[in-house]
């Protein structure tokens, strides 16, 4: 096996017997980005020296069994959205071209403090805000599996990453799919945590459809980080208590009670993606597993323009504070998201229709509205979820948009049909940020013919991780990832 692919699990296992170093590890790591990232372009700062010298200590301390730390020795890749003190930060914005960081964010602290070590910073759309990984600063950053198209957004760089070797752990943010878009378009393992779980700055930390998460090769290693992540943290109000520590191996899953929903009442889902999610379904089966199909009424414009709506009042209101000042270097999509927060704010302030292509929304869908959406939602989702040990579907209509994808331009064709909404359109991982309670997990489901991933989420009942890692590990166990040529970019 490539020793850029070793999982961190099995990695810290050789660590501790010594039959490999930490410095080995990470030069491999090194080699391998040099090589690859300038096909993929995931990376766009680098600290090997540095990172060298932090795997020259961290093998001391194996070597001396002293002080080992829950990564200690462990590459991990850092999403360009995180500020680390002393390292730049643009997230993805000629605006934050030359951005120093002067502290380091909370959910970054309990990694470094981890002993994992910080070896690069990974691309992100412009201020993280939307599902595929371009801008004018970094330009287009390519799926390893297929390099015509994306990895996916905005953990896109992370994804990349991941999956061409040139990291062994990396992190990402979901505010309306960020971690699992990626890990389903890039074969990898995401885990979406329900709201509070894992502390988070201010004032993200106080939007419920905001979290931060890790992103993996191998459900063990995505439960490594999670461990790391996880519980409560002096600075962030909303951090929950206590701990929850979700373990590393599990029993079967022989007569769980299974739901699933290709669809969830409305996306229309290309033929390849359910085909690998009926594969899916019948491994589950193999496993002893009870699955059948459930029905959702949910309403496609409903959660699209309460999604949008959300995201104008909260999300999107900090880059509307940009645009008198910085418009000409802003993306269109960054742009596009700060008009729109501003014309909800124009409507709320004068007391007018909103009239916007993305929102047809009525002034009356405040984030009062938001939250009823939300609320109605969850009734018709909640005793399902409650009869069942885990709900499954698609994570992506599609395995993947094209690289470069121009959401005012492009086409997103799925089945024959021009999907509209583009940015929502071809992922179903939004409703469950607006459900944001509820723990879901992103686990590869299968290859598309253009040699993209598929994936599936496994979502749990709320605040009950444990579930959905549990299914996640069993899938695993049937047929790993990136351990043949099967299952592993052809770079």
């Amino acid at each position: 096996m490539d020793l850029h692919y070793i999982s961190a699990t099995e990695a810290m296992k050789k660590f501790k017997n010594k039959s490999l170093s930490p410095v080995e590890l990470i030069k491999a790591i090194i080699k391998r980005a040099e090589e690859i990232n300038p096909k993929i372009n995931a990376h766009n700062f680098t600290f090997y020296d540095q990172a060298i010298e932090k795997a020259k200590n961290s093998e001391k301390k194996y070597f001396s069994n002293s002080n080992q730390l829950p990564l200690e020795g462990i590459p991990i890749a850092i999403k360009d959205e995180e500020d680390i003190k002393g390292q730049p930060n643009t997230n993805g914005s000629l605006i934050l071209k030359n951005h120093i960081a002067t502290k380091t964010m909370v959910d970054v602290e309990r990694i470094i403090n981890s002993g994992a070590i910080t070896h690069c910073r990974t691309t992100t759309p412009e201020f993280s805000c939307t599902s595929f990984t371009h801008s004018k600063l970094w330009g287009v950053t390519r799926n390893p599996w297929n390099l015509d198209y994306t990895p996916g957004g905005s953990s896109g760089g992370s994804g990349s990453s991941l999956a061409a070797g040139c990291s062994t752990l990396a992190t990402g943010s979901d505010i309306g799919g960020s971690i699992r878009i990626p890990a389903s378009a890039c074969g990898l393992i995401g885990f979406k945590p329900p709201y509070g779980r894992n502390p988070q700055e201010p004032p993200f930390n106080h939007d419920q459809y905001c979290v931060v998460g890790p992103m993996a090769r191998t459900v063990q290693d995505c439960i490594l980080m999670q461990n790391v992540m996880s519980g409560p943290h002096p600075k962030d109000i909303t951090s929950l208590k206590p701990k929850l520590t979700i373990p590393s191996t599990f029993e079967n899953i022989k007569n769980w009670k299974i739901a699933y929903s290709m669809n969830l009442g409305f996306f229309e889902i290309d033929k390849e993606v359910q085909k690998n999610t009926l594969d899916i379904i019948n491994k589950l089966k193999d496993l002893g597993a009870k699955v059948e199909e459930v029905k959702l009424n949910w309403d496609k414009k409903e959660l699209e323009d309460t999604c949008y709506n959300y995201y104008a009042h909260l999300f999107a209101n900090f880059i509307a504070e940009l645009i008198p000042e910085h418009e000409d270097k802003l993306t269109d999509y960054a742009k596009d998201v700060g008009i729109t927060a501003n014309i909800v704010n124009r409507a709320l302030a004068e007391r007018k229709k909103i009239n916007h292509p993305s929102m047809g929304i009525d002034l009356g869908m405040t984030l009062y509205q938001c939250n009823k959406t939300a609320g109605k939602m969850y009734e018709e989702f909640g005793p399902i979820i409650h009869d069942y040990d885990v709900f499954i579907c698609p994570t992506l209509s599609i395995p993947a948009v094209k690289a470069d994808i121009n959401l005012f331009k492009d086409k997103i064709i799925i089945n024959g049909k021009e999907i509209e909404s583009p940015d929502l359109g071809w992922t179903l991982c939004y409703p469950f940020n607006m459900l944001c309670r509820l723990p879901v997990l992103s686990i590869p489901s299968g290859l598309a013919d253009n040699g993209i991933p598929t994936g599936i989420q496994i979502v749990g009942k709320p605040y009950d991780d444990i579930p959905v890692f549990q299914v996640g590990y069993q899938l695993e166990q049937l047929e790993p990832w990136f351990k043949t040529n099967k299952f592993k970019p052809n770079l």
